[in-house]
C-alpha cells in the first residue's frame, strides 16, 4: 500500500481500494472549506450524510448503515475524510484495512498539495518575468526594474542576451546551467512565443571579446547535441528589444555552424544610420498612435496598441502567445492600429515603416516632446538620406559578394516583392517552394540574419532595397 501511494499518488491508492474492497472509495469533504478542495468529491449520498455525521459529532471515525450498504469514514487533516461505501456484509477487515490507508493517504495528499502550491509559485513568478520582458521590450524599464528587484536577480546593464534553443521540456536544466556559470547573476526567463527557447539577460563582460570562446555558450551546447545557443552583441538594458533581435539571428547563423553557437556578427545598425534623419519623422509617424484616446475605458490605449504592434511585428500571429490575448483580439487590435495610422499592414511597405517607426521611438508615447519642425515628410526622405544609403549599401553587400549563392540578390527581391510570402515569391522565380525556401536559408547564412522564423529581418531588408533604389545604387528595386 505504502509503496502504491508513493509511486501512484492518491489516486493509485483510492482505486486500489476499491478494487480491494469492491466498493466505493474516495476522499470527502467534512466542512465547507475542504468542500472546494480539488482532492475532495462529492460521492454517494451515503458518504457524504457520513461525513455529516463525522462533523457533527467531533470522532475521528464513524460508520453509517443504509438499507444495502455502509460508509466507513476516516478523518483526515484538512476538514477531509477518507471514505468507502460498501455492500453489506462487507469484509470484517475492511476497517482495519482503511484506518492503515487513512494514514497513508494523510501523508500523500500533503505532499501533493505541497506540490500543487509550489507549481502554482513556479507559474506565477514565470508569468511575472514574462511581464518584465514584456515591459522591456515596450521601453518600461522603471516598472520593469521594479519588478526584478522582487524576483531577482537585478536586471544587468550592459548585457549579452542569449536564445538558447532546445527541447521544451530541457528548459530548466538550460537555466539551471546559466545561473551556476554566471554565479546566479543571469536574469532568465522562459520564452512565452517559443516553447523550445529560453532567453538569459547575462552582464557583459569587457567590450571586444571573442566570440568564438563564450564560455557559457560552450557549456550549454555541450550538454546536449540537439542545443544551439545565438548571442547578442554587447548592449545597454534599454536596447532590449535590439538585443533580443541580435540573439535570434544568431540563432539562426548558429543552426548551420557545426559549433552550434553564434555571436551576433559586426555589421551596420539600421537604429544608428536612421537616427539623425528619421527620429522627427517616427515621432512624427507615431503621433496618431501615441495620442490615441480610447472610446471606452476597458479599450485598449496608446501604450497597449504599440505594443501589440510591436509584438506583431515581431511575431506575426505568435504575438498572441506574448500577449496573452485572443486571436480574434489581436485581429481587432491591428485594425484599429491601422485606422488610426492610415497603413494596410497586409503589405510589407507598411509593416517595414512601422517597424522602423517604433524603433526609433523606444520610450513610446510621452517620451519625448513634438517632432521638429524640420523632420522629414515622409519615408522616402529618410531614406535618401546619405547615413542610409551608405547603411544600404553595407547591408545588401553580401547578397552581391564572392561567397553569394546564385540568384541571391534575385530570390531576395522577389521574396519582398510578394510581401515576405513564399508561395507567390517561388511562382515569380519559376521554382518550387522548397527551393525558394532553401535559397533564402542560404541567404540568411550570408547575411547572419533570420529570415524564414520570427523574428525576421524582412523590415530591414525591404527598408535597405527601397533606400538603394532612392539612391540609384542598383537597378529596378524591390
Amino acid at each position: 500500500m505504502h509503496r502504491l501511494a508513493h509511486s501512484g499518488g492518491s489516486a493509485a491508492l483510492l482505486e486500489w481500494l476499491s478494487a480491494r474492497l469492491g466498493g466505493w472509495t474516495g476522499v470527502v469533504a467534512t466542512d465547507a472549506d475542504a468542500a472546494a478542495e480539488a482532492a475532495a468529491v462529492a460521492g454517494p449520498g451515503l458518504a457524504v450524510r457520513g461525513a455529516a455525521e463525522l462533523r457533527a459529532r467531533g470522532v475521528r471515525s464513524a460508520v453509517l448503515h443504509g438499507e444495502r450498504s455502509a460508509a466507513l469514514l476516516f478523518a483526515l487533516d484538512g476538514g477531509r475524510a477518507l471514505a468507502a461505501v460498501l455492500d453489506l456484509p462487507h469484509d470484517p477487515a475492511a476497517p482495519a484495512l482503511l484506518a492503515d490507508a487513512a494514514a497513508a493517504l494523510a501523508l500523500v495528499l500533503r505532499a501533493e498539495e505541497a506540490e500543487r502550491r509550489e507549481e502554482r509559485a513556479e507559474l506565477a513568478e514565470a508569468r511575472a518575468r514574462e511581464a518584465v520582458l514584456h515591459l522591456l521590450m515596450n521601453g518600461r524599464l522603471s516598472t520593469a526594474h521594479q519588478i526584478a528587484e522582487a524576483l531577482g536577480p537585478s536586471l544587468p546593464d550592459p548585457l549579452r542576451m542569449y536564445v538558447v534553443e532546445c527541447r521544451a521540456g530541457q528548459r530548466g536544466e538550460v537555466a539551471r546551467i546559466c545561473a551556476e556559470l554566471t554565479g546566479g547573476r543571469a536574469w532568465i526567463v522562459r520564452c512565452p512565443v517559443y516553447v523550445r527557447h529560453l532567453i538569459a539577460l547575462v552582464p557583459a563582460g569587457p567590450a571586444g571579446g571573442c566570440a568564438e570562446h563564450d564560455p557559457l555558450a560552450q557549456a550549454l551546447v555541450g550538454a546536449a547535441r540537439d542545443r544551439t545557443v545565438g548571442v547578442s552583441g554587447r548592449l545597454l538594458l534599454r536596447e532590449a528589444p535590439a538585443a533580443y533581435t541580435q540573439a535570434f539571428h544568431a540563432l539562426a547563423v548558429a543552426r548551420g555552424r557545426a559549433g552550434r553557437h553564434a555571436r551576433f556578427g559586426p555589421g551596420p545598425e539600421l537604429e544608428l544610420a536612421a537616427h539623425t534623419a528619421g527620429t522627427g519623422w517616427a515621432k512624427a509617424r507615431l503621433a496618431p498612435l501615441h495620442t490615441y484616446e480610447p472610446r471606452r475605458p476597458q479599450d485598449p490605449g496608446a501604450q497597449e496598441l504599440r505594443a501589440t504592434a510591436h509584438a506583431w511585428l515581431n511575431f506575426g500571429p505568435h504575438a498572441t502567445r506574448l500577449l496573452k490575448v485572443h486571436r480574434n483580439t489581436l485581429a481587432t487590435r491591428l485594425r484599429l492600429i491601422e485606422s488610426v495610422l492610415g497603413a494596410d499592414l497586409a503589405r510589407l511597405p507598411a509593416q517595414a515603416e512601422l517597424s522602423l517607426a517604433l524603433r526609433l521611438t523606444p520610450g513610446g508615447p510621452g517620451a519625448s516632446p513634438g517632432a521638429p519642425a524640420a523632420a522629414p515628410a515622409d519615408l522616402d526622405a529618410v531614406l535618401r538620406h546619405r547615413d542610409l544609403a551608405l547603411w544600404a549599401r553595407a547591408h545588401l553587400a553580401p547578397l552581391s559578394g564572392p561567397d553569394a549563392p546564385p540568384g541571391a540578390r534575385e530570390t531576395v527581391r522577389a521574396w519582398l516583392r510578394h510581401d515576405a510570402h513564399l508561395v507567390p515569391a517561388a511562382a515569380a522565380l519559376g521554382i518550387s517552394v522548397p527551393g525558394t525556401r532553401k535559397r533564402l536559408a542560404r541567404v540568411e547564412e550570408l547575411l547572419e540574419r533570420s529570415l524564414l522564423r520570427s523574428p525576421s529581418a524582412r523590415h530591414d531588408l525591404w527598408l535597405a532595397h527601397r533606400a538603394e533604389e532612392l539612391a540609384g545604387f542598383a537597378g529596378s528595386g524591390a
